[in-house]
């Protein structure tokens, strides 16, 4: 067994993380000593319970060895505090995962990477904020942190992917139980163009506790992490506070006063954190070395002039193009098509409306979205491309 190979090993003991890890390295000498201690020696060691002591003393070296092979037949790899892959912003904080498991691919690029997250029953604001922010932000080479989850999440990976830029899944499970399922897809292209990562082993569920121990993860990767929508009680307010623990801004976009899914950001903004409704805030508050790479680009970006902006509506979908699709449309896709707006529409609507089966109404759906002039969103909405 292998020094590494030993350090997954303690990862998969619940309880044991970067800060217990050194207190039994430097009691211990080396993480494969410290699953060879007695009991009687690592219940000496502070922080180190009985709980914690029979777990490393009743370790099955068989589960680790199954642990490896599933990585590998999953194509994915684990990484230590002391690989060099390992992110230098989240190796920093005060309490870094002491294992990553990682689908794709990590990159020195990714120290300039920003978090952007939110509220999972985002309203359609928010989403259009979050893709917005996000494929402007890539564009310029940023990279973009988000935890995969419904809503401002999911639209923030997938603004990075259509900019062609990076994106990093922080998962609150292992990589062999993707959370939300309907993600699954998604945590592919994100690997192909990025990394989907996780502290936890890789059949472990999503379990409620895990999600703060990743918002700390999406945080400490950031320089900085983009509030778009938080409800009051909000996992996103949670990955701000680590942010602030961790010296990272804060940036909150602001939302109606009456909206229940805007009180975090707004709460947020009370409370200090710097409002932002343009890609140009960010930039100018962040760190000299972001400023530096800033200056080079073309940073004349707001919310609404990237969603104005022929030249990156040219990159999502030319008009010639679209064109040419609503020209070869069916009847039914037609049918389907017209009764789409700028406004999100519920498929089940869609269905009752057109008089097609659920189906065929769905088939449609699927084929005006391959041609690339709807987009379905979160909770089975949909709407029309550039209008």
């Amino acid at each position: 067994m292998t020094e590494q190979e030993a350090v997954i090993a303690l990862n998969m003991i619940s309880g044991i993380g970067s800060q217990r890890l050194k207190k039994l390295l430097e009691a211990c000498g080396s993480a494969s000593k410290v699953l060879l201690a007695s009991g009687e020696k690592l219940r000496k060691i502070e922080g180190i319970g009985n709980k914690i002591t029979q777990e490393i003393t009743g370790f099955r070296f068989e589960n680790l060895k199954k642990e490896l092979a599933l990585a590998k037949k999953l194509n994915l790899r684990i990484i230590t505090l002391e690989d060099k892959e390992y992110p230098a912003n989240l190796k920093n904080i005060y309490d870094p995962p002491i294992c990553l498991y990682l689908k794709g691919k990590l990159s020195q690029e990714d120290t300039l990477s920003l978090a952007i997250v939110g509220s999972r029953r985002a309203s359609f604001y928010g989403l259009s904020c979050a893709e917005k922010f996000a494929f402007a932000l890539a564009e310029l080479g940023i990279s973009i942190v988000s935890g995969l989850a419904r809503g401002i999440d999911t639209q923030a990976h997938k603004g990075a992917l259509k900019a062609k830029g990076r994106t990093i899944a922080v998962l609150g499970s292992g990589l062999n139980c993707i959370y939300p399922l309907e993600n699954k897809k998604l945590t592919e292209e994100i690997s192909a163009q990025g990394a989907v990562i996780s502290e936890f082993p890789l059949n472990a569920k999503p379990l409620a506790q895990n999600f703060p121990r990743r918002n700390r993860v999406i945080s400490g990767l950031s320089l900085a992490v983009i509030v778009v929508e938080a409800a009051r009680n909000s996992g996103a307010l949670i990955t701000a506070d680590f942010a602030l623990e961790q010296g990272r801004d804060v940036f909150a976009v602001p939302g109606k006063v009456d909206s229940a899914t805007s009180f975090g950001t707004n709460q947020l903004i009370k409370q200090g954190a710097k409002l932002t409704d343009s890609v140009e805030d960010i930039l100018e508050e962040l760190k000299p070395g972001l400023k530096e790479f800033a200056k080079a680009q073309t940073l004349a970006y707001s919310v609404e002039r990237i969603a104005d902006s022929k030249e990156l509506n040219a990159k999502r979908f030319s008009a010639s193009a679209q064109e040419a699709a609503l020209n070869r449309l069916g009847d039914e896709e037609r049918l389907v098509y017209n009764l789409l707006t700028d406004k999100p529409r519920y498929a089940d609507e869609l269905i009752e409306e057109t008089g097609l089966s659920a189906a065929k109404t769905v088939s449609m759906l699927s084929r005006l979205e391959m041609q690339g002039i709807i987009q379905q969103l979160p909770g089975k909405m949909f709407i029309r491309k550039g209008v």
